[in-house]
């Protein structure tokens, strides 16, 4: 008699892979990150990743990481739990963390440690984002985990607040029915977000200016000669604004000599995938890349990619797809294009395997790496006896804060702030911007002399 064949049971487990997935109604094929258990794939994730194909890969990956967090947190429980109650536990945890500091034993076998405020509200928004994804199909009218419930009075003004300046700046919104918005600003979440303390810190993390030729001419000399290459990067966003992610979507041919100042620079920034070709014959950049190029846009590679370079979303000025950079100090467009002839002439590498038209090249003449630039960038500012860390303004961001608060100085107004660093509401640059206790007493002291 043949004994019973044993039954082996997976332990509970949740990773992350990369898969190819095809779209069966569009057959367009999407690489994503998925979510992997011990039953497999969740795939509705994947269909919903797929619906937002649009957005960041940061955007996918933190929805990624979220559900994991979530289903590790499913798996730690013992026996069944309403959907709404393990919402509102699995948000606690991630507030409280799971770790008895006493006993340091974790019941959960989570260990995970408090998070910040604006953590658990980013994850509970993609879980929440994803499970209404679900209940808007077919098969899962009953599936939302986090339900709408009655507001309060108080509850539903400040929802009648939110709605008014959520749609005063979405095109079109004069089409959203009126009776809509009243059944939207009369609910409210079941487990909702946490509040942050609100804090205007007074300390400006701008790049100190008077470090910048420092940084330009001692940080990045080298025993061969001085890089041409992280100078311009640099420049870039101390002098020009830009975001780090956008000086990897640069094409040589969107440096050019202004038509009018032909001792100054002009620099266009396009969109990666949506920008004009530079061939005509091709209807944007994405098109251009794949069928010219093995390369694709650079906010289309997964960030586990080192070809991968985000794009924020910044406010283009030109229907083909560009916005212009705008030197700060003016005077800064003619060492740019100094400087970049220079580069151009001594030091770009040719890419000779596979053709590209990035504008910064690595010593192979591939495409720049924005990890490569980070560890240049961070040994320069250290040569210069400087700490690169954020909160001292050292970073790379640090730079466009410096560029901000410059065009403040300079008198300009929001309007015309928020358009020379590229921000969609004028409201963005208000972080950048704003004056220091110093800035103000100096102000006051102003006053006080003349009165």
């Amino acid at each position: 008699m043949k004994k019973p064949l044993k039954k082996y049971y997976l332990m509970p487990f949740v990773h992350k892979i990369q898969v190819r997935y095809v779209d069966v109604a569009s057959n367009n094929v999407y690489l994503l990150p998925a979510v992997y258990t011990e039953s497999g794939v969740i795939t509705s994730h994947l269909r919903y990743l797929a619906w937002f194909s649009y957005k960041s890969e940061p955007w996918k990956e933190r929805s990624v990481f979220s559900l994991r967090l979530l289903i590790s947190y499913i798996n730690s429980l013992n026996g069944e739990v309403r959907a709404i109650d393990l919402l509102k536990s699995f948000t606690r945890s991630l507030v409280t963390g799971t770790i008895d500091y006493e006993s340091c034993k974790d019941p959960m076998g989570l260990f995970w440690v408090p998070r910040t405020t604006f953590d658990v509200n980013n994850i509970l928004f993609h879980v929440t984002n994803y499970t209404d994804f679900l209940a808007r199909q077919p098969e899962y009218e009953t599936s939302r985990i986090n339900p709408f419930v009655k507001a309060t009075g108080y509850e539903e003004r400040l929802n009648w607040c939110a709605y008014y300046n959520k749609n005063a700046n979405v095109f079109l919104n004069h089409l959203k029915k009126r009776s809509n918005a009243y059944i939207e600003v009369g609910q409210t979440r079941a487990v909702k977000g946490y509040r942050d303390p609100k804090i205007d810190n007074d300390k400006v993390v701008k790049f100190p200016d008077e470090k910048m030729d420092a940084l330009l001419q001692e940080g990045f000399s080298y025993p061969q000669g001085v890089n041409y290459k992280y100078q311009l990067m640099t420049m870039l966003m101390n002098y020009g604004g830009l975001r780090k992610s956008e000086l990897f979507h640069l094409y040589v041919s969107d440096i050019t000599v202004h038509p009018e100042r032909r001792d100054e620079a002009l620099v266009r920034v396009y969109h990666p995938e949506y920008g004009r070709s530079p061939l005509p014959s091709y209807k944007n950049r994405r098109e251009y890349l794949l069928a010219e190029t093995q390369y694709k846009p650079r906010n289309s590679y997964p960030l586990s990619e080192r070809l991968h370079a985000g794009w924020k979303g910044a406010l283009l000025t030109s229907r083909a797809g560009f916005f212009e950079v705008i030197f700060n100090p003016p005077s800064m467009a003619k060492t740019f294009l100094a400087v970049w002839v220079k580069y151009i002439k001594y030091q770009r590498i040719e890419p000779m395997a596979s053709f590209h038209p990035f504008a910064f090249t690595k010593n192979d003449g591939g495409p720049e790496t924005l990890k490569n630039f980070q560890r240049a960038y961070k040994r320069a500012v250290e040569k210069i006896g400087l700490e690169c860390k954020k909160e001292f303004g050292t970073t790379e961001h640090g730079h466009r804060h410096a560029y901000g608060y410059r065009a403040r100085k300079f008198g300009l107004s929001r309007i015309e702030i928020q358009k020379s660093m590229h921000h969609r509401s004028p409201d963005s640059c208000l972080v950048y911007i704003k004056p220091t206790n110093e800035d103000i007493r100096e102000k006051m002291r102003g006053a006080d002399e003349n009165a």
